[in-house]
């Protein structure tokens, strides 16, 4: 509820501000729970994005993580230079590659999913049935959310 010398909306601009916040504390930390597999946050995305998606372009991941496709095609470099994903010819754009996530690259993934996963099950180890229930029904709003 909004205090009576605060302005319309402010209740509304603090939960924004603490949202932002917390989540983004929580990413760091599952980040930083993950780092031992020495990728970038990009080199990441792109394992995620290949293993949820499938083969792409240069240009289809570029484009799906924001980023432009000179840096795109660093990423994939670096990648594929460790051997976490495999390019080969486009079928019908003899001009482009496709890369896919290769073992050595699913592995990686897996590796990283499961230290988040670890460490999340952990500290929700001492979080409280109430509290849990309160953080089921904030997901689902969250996920409202981030479709919209």
């Amino acid at each position: 509820m909004a205090k009576p010398n605060e302005p319309p909306g402010a209740e509304l601009g603090a939960l924004v501000d603490d949202l932002l916040q917390s989540t983004g504390m929580l990413l760091r930390r599952l980040r930083s729970e993950a780092a031992a597999e020495e990728l970038s946050l990009s080199q990441a995305a792109v394992l995620g994005r290949l293993a949820r998606q499938g083969d792409a372009t240069t240009a289809d991941l570029a484009r799906a993580e924001g980023v432009k496709p000179q840096s795109m095609g660093a990423t994939l470099a670096g990648l594929e230079q460790q051997g976490l994903v495999a390019r080969r010819p486009h079928p019908t754009d003899g001009r482009q590659f496709l890369f896919r996530l290769t073992p050595a690259g699913q592995a990686a993934r897996d590796r990283r999913r499961l230290l988040k996963h670890k460490w999340l099950t952990e500290a929700l180890g001492g979080v409280t049935p109430a509290e849990r229930a309160a953080l089921g029904s904030a997901l689902a709003i969250l996920r409202r959310l981030s479709a919209s």
